[in-house]
C-alpha cells in the first residue's frame, strides 16, 4: 500500500527554494514494497544506527534509540517503530561512493615527503570566499605559519584527499595519522572530470578517478594545471580520538562504517535515519543503511554516496560506482503519518 501527498513542508525538516518549486512528493509505503527487505542483515543496520542514534534531539528520534537498546529482533525492531517513507523531487535516483583514503606521509617533511596538509588560515576562517587553489598553491601564503599538519609523498593523491573531505596518513613507523575536514576556502568545487571531457581528452563514460590521476601523472605539468582548475581547496584538522581500526567521522562527528553509512542531502534526508537502498547497475545492491554523513556534490531527494571503507582497493569500488536506483527514508510512525493531510486519513 502506497499513501502519498504533495508538499514543501515534511514533519522535522524543511525544504524550502527550489526543492518546493520542483513538487517534492511523499510516499509512505510498506515493508513489503522494499525489494530484499526480508533477507538483509537487519542487526548489522541497527548496530550502525546505534551509533548515531543517541545525538537525535527531537522525543520521537530519542524514544526510538532507547528502545535499540532493548528489542532483541532488529528486523521487528525497524517494521514496529518506523514507516518507509520514499521521498521524491523530480529527479532520478543516482548513488555514487566515497572512501577514505590512506596516503604515505611523515610529520616532517623530507625528500620525499614534500605535500603538506594543511590547517585552516584564520583569515579562511573569517572570510566567505578566500584565496583561489592557484594562490595558495603558488604564492607562498602558507610558507612558514606552522599550519603544516603533515607532509605526503603525492600531490595527486593529496588533490583526493581533499575531494574524499578526511584520510589517514600511514607514518614511516607504521603508525597511523587521521585527518578530517576543516574547512575550505569557500571557492566552489569544479569537477576536473567534466573539464577532461570539455577539452576532448575523454569521453563522459571513460572518466573516472583513476583515469584523472593516471592521465595527471603522465602529464605532470599539465597535470598540475588541470588540477588548478578546481578553485576550491580543503584545509584539514587533525582526528586523533578515533583509532585507526574504526571508520572516520561523518557529518554527525561519529565514526562511519563501510558498506552501511552513506551520505544524503540533509535538506531531505535527517541525518541518523535509516535509509534502503535498492540501486541498479552491474552490482545490485539491496541494503538497509543509516544516513550519518554529508558531502558537497550530494544533493537532491534521491541522491546518495555509499561509504567503501579506507585504502586503495575501496577507492577503486568507490570510483567506479554511479548506479541509478531508489532510496527510502525510514521514519518514526507518528512523523511519517503526520506528513497525511486529513483527508487521506
Amino acid at each position: 500500500m502506497i499513501r502519498w501527498f504533495r508538499a514543501a513542508l515534511c514533519a522535522g525538516f524543511l525544504v524550502t527554494g527550489a526543492q518546493a518549486m520542483s513538487e517534492t512528493t511523499f510516499s509512505i509505503l510498506d515493508f513489503s514494497d522494499l525489494n530484499g527487505w526480508e533477507v538483509d542483515d537487519h542487526a548489522a543496520a541497527l548496530e550502525v544506527f546505534r551509533n548515531t542514534c543517541m545525538d537525535f534531539d527531537a522525543p520521537d528520534w530519542q524514544s526510538l534509540c532507547a528502545a535499540a537498546e532493548e528489542f532483541t529482533d532488529p528486523r521487528k525492531f525497524f517494521e514496529l517503530l518506523f514507516r518507509p517513507v520514499l521521498i521524491e523531487d523530480g529527479n532520478d535516483g543516482l548513488f555514487t561512493g566515497y572512501f577514505e583514503p590512506e596516503l604515505e606521509g611523515a610529520l616532517r617533511p623530507t625528500s620525499r615527503f614534500r605535500f603538506p596538509i594543511y590547517r585552516t588560515p584564520p583569515e579562511a576562517r573569517s572570510q566567505s570566499q578566500w584565496l583561489s587553489r592557484r594562490v595558495i598553491e603558488t604564492s607562498g601564503v602558507m610558507d612558514g605559519r606552522g599550519l603544516e599538519i603533515a607532509w605526503v609523498d603525492d600531490s595527486v593523491e593529496l588533490f583526493f584527499l581533499q575531494i574524499q573531505g578526511s584520510g589517514r596518513v600511514r607514518l614511516p613507523d607504521g603508525s597511523y595519522l587521521r585527518v578530517g575536514y576543516g574547512g575550505s576556502n569557500g571557492h566552489p568545487y569544479r569537477s576536473i572530470g567534466v573539464e577532461l571531457v570539455r577539452r576532448g581528452v575523454y569521453a563522459s563514460h571513460q572518466v573516472s578517478a583513476e583515469v584523472i590521476k593516471n592521465w595527471v601523472r603522465r602529464n605532470p605539468a599539465d597535470g598540475a594545471e588541470l588540477l588548478r582548475h578546481n578553485d576550491s581547496f580543503v584545509f584539514f584538522r587533525e582526528v586523533s580520538r578515533v583509532p585507526a581500526d574504526r571508520g572516520p567521522l561523518g557529518a554527525m562527528n561519529r565514526s562511519i562504517t563501510t558498506m552501511r553509512s552513506i551520505a544524503v542531502d540533509p535538506k531531505f534526508t535527517p541525518l541518523g535515519a535509516p535509509v534502503w537502498i535498492e540501486k541498479d547497475g552491474e552490482t545490485p545492491l539491496k541494503r538497509l543503511m543509516i544516513a550519518q554523513d554529508t558531502g558537497s556534490a550530494i544533493k537532491g531527494a534521491q541522491r546518495a554516496d555509499i561509504f567503501f571503507g579506507t585504502g586503495d582497493d575501496a577507492g577503486r569500488e568507490a570510483g567506479r560506482l554511479k548506479d541509478p536506483g531508489r532510496m527510502i527514508v525510514l521514519l518514526p510512525i507518528q512523523r511519517a503519518y503526520a506528513m497525511l493531510p486529513e483527508a487521506v486519513l
